[in-house]
């Protein structure tokens, strides 16, 4: 054999080994586009879904931010409702007081009297409680305003009179009880 058939045969070989390793290559390359491309197009699904929740989800949030304004914006301007409505019988009881022409001083007596039962059942209702220390009980500056500081037989710093009373609102003071205290001695 001659040396140029002997390298033709070893080169023969050693191509189509070098065209088989370059195809086994390219189809490589081809399955991993193919494998990187099917990943991308599951990976823009997977993208499209989850822009897809996030507006949902954003649109949700308005949805009950605006519903929640609206429900604030309703307590604010019928929040007094249950109160007025309290308020009506009172009303009521004073219009049918004027309306009688020759009432008797018993008489406005006792509708004033009734009527006013009317409307501390009414505050009461709404939580609106009276503030009317007794006297000699301890002066109260969260309650009570003092007036006055007068000599008196009793205790320095207790409630002397009540020239006025105080108003709580569910446990907030509306209008402190307006009181004169005694004097320290």
């Amino acid at each position: 054999m001659t040396e140029q058939q002997h390298t033709t045969q070893n080169a023969a070989p050693s191509d189509a080994s070098a065209e088989e390793m370059e195809a086994a290559m390219a189809a490589n390359v081809a399955d991993e586009i193919s494998r990187l491309q099917a990943e991308l197009s599951e990976l823009k699904a997977k993208n499209g879904e989850m822009a897809d929740q996030y507006l949902r989800a954003k649109a949700e949030t308005e949805n009950m931010r605006r519903r929640a304004d609206e429900e604030v914006a309703k307590a604010r301007k019928f929040g007094i409702e249950s109160f007025a409505e309290s308020l009506l019988p009172v009303c009521d009881s004073l219009d049918a007081a004027l309306a009688i022409q020759n009432a008797t001083a018993e008489q406005l007596r006792e509708g004033s009297e009734a009527t006013l039962r009317q409307l501390q059942q009414a505050l009461e209702r709404n939580k609106v409680v009276v503030i009317n220390p007794a006297p000699a009980s301890k002066f109260d500056p969260h309650q009570h305003q003092a007036i006055s500081v007068v000599p008196a037989e009793q205790e320095a710093n207790t409630i002397v009179t009540v020239l006025q009373k105080g108003y709580l609102i569910a446990d907030r003071v509306l209008r402190p009880a307006l009181v004169t205290v005694a004097a320290p001695k």
